[in-house]
């Protein structure tokens, strides 16, 4: 029986990216040492951080005056790294959920922070678009997806002051023009690598505005001047980054991966919106391409246990949803196939004729 990992991370990965690392773990370029013992100062590492590099700037056309970095402490560590280099007076944010509302925590600890939306009292089911970005603020910070109530922003926005963006779940999922962009930032453990790597694209000349002293490994420009060989790198994650990457390419890159998710993702949703017995959580303008968030209509709650054991026994794994929401979270990253996704929609119409009424 072939089985489907829709887990919103760490999550489904393409084949490649599995097999050419565990290659790697054993016998890495050849040398009999494992990719786990190599020395990142190797001459074969460097070419592996070199290729990744490239491959990020390739593919998401990133234009000159940028630079990419590898580092750790996952996105959350960013939420303090970002106003540690860059909030001097104040910051805006807009808060679409969890991840967004922990950012805005952490950069009130170093100075203003002004809300200019939330859609917290609607439970985080919609993206705000009515509000005004304050012209004096020292960056604007967005979740562009939320992976634990299933909004995305589906468009760059324009920003008159500096644009930060967690992209941690939507990377790679669709073009981005990065020029609209101060920074952005993410975990790397859903479209891209296993957990453990933090990418970070940043525009080099935002950087260095601030009075503060900023601790060594907690400035940007620490990172850039070391080709983010400061410390050891996360070496297997940004191998497996590698393989994605490469796997991207080969695949068409972010055009056909968009046209992808699309298409996937309307599969699903039509689906939910058919069904008496589903339905979906958030305002359909604002749902998720990668994260597929969905109830139990009324008549039938209750039966969620029994939906997540029908589609377990069918070989469609890690369904349900967020802890802090319930109901059942679809995610559908790159690497899942437009069979999976037919898979879990056949179950929900088996589902659907077993327990209607």
């Amino acid at each position: 029986m072939k089985k489907y990992n829709f887990s919103a991370g760490p999550s489904i990965l393409p084949q490649q990216t599995m097999e050419e690392t565990a290659k790697a773990i054993l016998d890495f370029n050849g040398s009999s040492f494992s990719l786990m013992e190599v020395s990142h100062r190797s001459k074969d590492f460097q070419a592996v951080m070199d290729e990744t590099v490239e491959l990020f700037k390739e593919l998401l056309e990133i234009p000159s005056g940028y630079s990419v970095l590898f580092l750790g402490g996952g996105a959350s560590l960013q939420f303090c790294m970002v106003p540690f280099n860059l909030l001097e007076r104040k910051a805006a944010y807009l808060n679409t959920g969890t991840w967004a509302s922990k950012a805005q925590k952490e950069a009130k600890l170093f100075g203003e922070v002004v809300e200019v939306a939330s859609s917290k009292a609607a439970n985080y089911t919609y993206i705000p678009k009515d509000y005004t970005i304050p012209t004096d603020a020292d960056y604007f910070h967005i979740t562009t997806n939320n992976t634990i109530f299933g909004t995305e922003i589906h468009t760059d926005l324009n920003s008159p002051v500096p644009l930060v963006a967690d992209m941690s779940s939507d990377i790679f999922s669709r073009p981005v023009d990065i020029s609209k962009y101060a920074l952005i930032y993410g975990g790397a453990q859903k479209n891209l690598a296993p957990s453990g790597v933090t990418f970070v694209i940043v525009k080099d000349e935002i950087l260095g505005k601030v009075n503060r002293p900023i601790p060594t490994m907690l400035d940007y420009r620490t990172h850039i001047e070391n080709g983010s060989m400061f410390n050891t790198p996360p070496v297997v994650p940004v191998y497996a980054a590698m393989q994605t990457l490469r796997w991207l390419k080969a695949n068409g890159g972010l055009d056909a991966m968009y046209k992808r998710n699309k298409e996937k993702a309307a599969l699903l949703y039509n689906e939910i919106d058919r069904s008496s017995v589903f339905k979906g959580t958030c305002q359909v303008e604002d749902r998720s391409l990668m994260n597929v968030c969905f109830v139990m209509t009324s008549e039938y709650e209750g039966n969620e246990a029994a939906f997540l054991e029908f589609a377990k026994e069918r070989g469609l794994c890690e369904l349900k949803g967020h802890r802090s929401v319930g109901g059942f979270r679809a995610s559908i990253y790159n690497a899942m196939p437009i069979e999976g996704v037919q898979a879990l929609v056949d179950a929900m119409k088996e589902f659907e004729k077993k327990i209607a009424k």
